[in-house]
């Protein structure tokens, strides 16, 4: 399938590793100029250069951290400085840490805010001029499964990954005017160091060792193994292209059939 991505331009968020990297390479691959950004001077340039070699694509490495708005100002006028327009934004954050209701204070919850919700808002502020300018945007926003089926013990999670989608709902309707669409992905469990994070927390609570954690993760998902960062990145790059012009305001899962509910 003809995508048409090609010399369109793309910020990535977080994309020096994990599922934010495999997006940024999948636009590139799909001959997207792209822009990404993390917080590490190192980790971002060794992904970009990864891009280039992979690709022979143009790949702009910014550092950036997403709890920052001047950051996330700067993401982007650097990125329309250089690529002379946006039209692609894929906010991307990483999760907030786990937790009960009892064990979070106010100090995790004003930073789950902060890095969860409110990346999201600003990044799409600061973008949105451009791509209405251009005429044709994609932002499609990098969620979680719990905006459809709550995780137990990932209460920031469950509660702000939600505030996200009634936000990108709401947006659809705002900017279809402009030719712009809005969608999310839920990333279920993929082999990323995220995952590795919650498969050791799970191993310490029950006990068991983090290899037996995952072979019980594992065969909770009817596909029977975690995802590939890849995986999730079609997804986003489909999202992102003329074959997607007529979907917008929707959460599509990218799960394995993890998620039960409806």
């Amino acid at each position: 399938m003809e995508l048409g991505l090609k010399d369109r331009v793309a910020l990535v968020a977080a994309a020096s590793k994990g599922l934010g990297f495999a997006c940024a390479l999948e636009l590139a691959r799909e001959g997207a100029k792209v822009a990404l950004f993390a917080r590490t001077e190192e980790a971002i340039q060794a992904a970009a250069r990864r891009i280039r070699e992979e690709t022979g694509a143009e790949a702009l490495p910014l550092v950036a951290d997403v709890t920052k708005e001047k950051d996330i100002a700067n993401a982007v006028s650097k990125t329309v400085e250089h690529f002379k327009a946006l039209h692609i934004l894929v906010p991307n954050s990483g999760g907030p840490p786990p937790g009960t209701f009892a064990s979070l204070g106010e100090a995790e919850w004003h930073t789950a805010i902060e890095s969860t919700l409110l990346s999201t808002v600003r990044l799409i502020r600061e973008a949105l001029p451009h791509l209405q300018q251009a005429g044709w945007g994609r932002i499609v926003v990098i969620t979680s499964t719990s905006v459809r089926q709550p995780i137990p013990g990932l209460l920031l999670s469950n509660t702000l990954r939600t505030g996200v989608v009634g936000l990108c709902k709401t947006l659809a309707q705002e900017l279809a005017p402009y030719g712009i669409t809005v969608n999310n992905v839920g990333p279920g469990s993929f082999d990323t160091d995220r995952i590795k994070l919650l498969l050791e927390r799970r191993a310490r609570e029950r006990g068991i060792s983090v290899e037996e954690a995952r072979r019980q993760m594992e065969a909770a998902i009817p596909l029977g193994r975690l995802g590939r960062p890849e995986e999730l990145a079609h997804m986003v790059a489909f999202l992102a292209s003329d074959a997607a012009a007529y979907v917008t305001g929707q959460t599509i899962l990218v799960d394995g059939g993890q998620t039960v509910a409806l």
